[in-house]
């Protein structure tokens, strides 16, 4: 797709599905604030494959769930660049704990969870508004998951996180949309990370990218580069006359195994 001169900031994106948007983004020409959390050394390697790519990028430390952050990102692409045409909210958190175990999450959990996955890309969307607008064509597109979708996931705080920032996708929607500003949100399913993996073991780890793949239509357990492609059309000017969508992107997890009769 064809990102020529457009900038664009992917929060999260030093590794799994924020790197593939961005190394995405800057084959089609973009340009791209790659943001970072803890390990500058992860963000510096996805600016390489970016420029490898045939873009530019630059890296930038900044936990955007804290207030001065998420204005730190929005000043270094015009500082760097002089516009910003795409935000990408991808950054987020959960804690893993069984729905039924109400006593495994207390308000602290709540509110950490919140304020990356719900309250981050409402600051960061609020600050980069005014950019967003003076380029024409601006667009947003929130990570979600199938977890605001359906209720499921790995706790309760997660998947209400998720619930709102789907709700909040569609209010902004039509609040920007006067300003010529999409924005869209993509689902996905479970997709394979080094995140999972270094959270649940790789035992726990293999075992759920097999029952993906056993519960799925299309027998397939996500990987980054699987989400990167719909991430990519939201942002990109060929989906110009879409905003307020929900894309879930789970190879037919939530429709079912097919139902086999006779």
């Amino acid at each position: 797709m064809d990102f020529s001169d457009q900038v664009a900031i992917i929060t999260g994106s030093s590794s799994g599905i924020g790197a593939a948007a961005a190394i995405g983004m800057a084959r089609g020409g973009a340009k791209v604030v790659v943001n970072f959390s803890k390990s500058s050394e992860a963000a510096n390697a996805v600016v390489a494959a970016c420029e490898e790519a045939g873009g530019e990028a630059i890296a930038v430390g900044a936990d955007v769930s804290e207030d001065a952050a998420w204005r730190s990102l929005v000043e270094a692409a015009m500082d760097k660049w002089g516009r910003l045409d795409i935000l990408v909210n991808n950054a987020g958190t959960t804690k893993f704990m069984d729905h039924a175990n109400l006593d495994g999450l207390d308000k602290t959990d709540f509110e950490a969870i919140y304020a990356l996955n719900t309250i981050g890309p409402y600051q960061m969307v609020r600050a980069a508004q005014p950019h967003l607008k003076n380029c024409g064509a601006g667009s947003v597109v929130n990570i979600s998951s199938v977890a605001g979708v359906r209720g499921v996931g790995s706790s309760v705080a997660y998947v209400a996180s998720k619930g709102a920032l789907n709700s909040m996708t569609l209010a902004l929607a039509r609040a920007l949309g006067e300003d010529n500003i999409r924005v869209n949100a993509v689902c996905p399913g479970f997709v394979g990370t080094d995140w999972f993996r270094n959270a649940l073991g790789e035992e726990m780890f293999d075992r759920i990218v097999e029952g993906q793949k056993n519960s799925t239509p299309m027998h397939r357990a996500g990987t980054p580069d699987d989400i990167s492609g719909p991430i990519l059309f939201f942002a990109n000017r060929a989906s110009a006359h879409v905003t307020g969508q929900l894309l879930v992107v789970d190879a037919g997890l939530l429709l079912g195994m097919p139902v086999k009769i006779g």
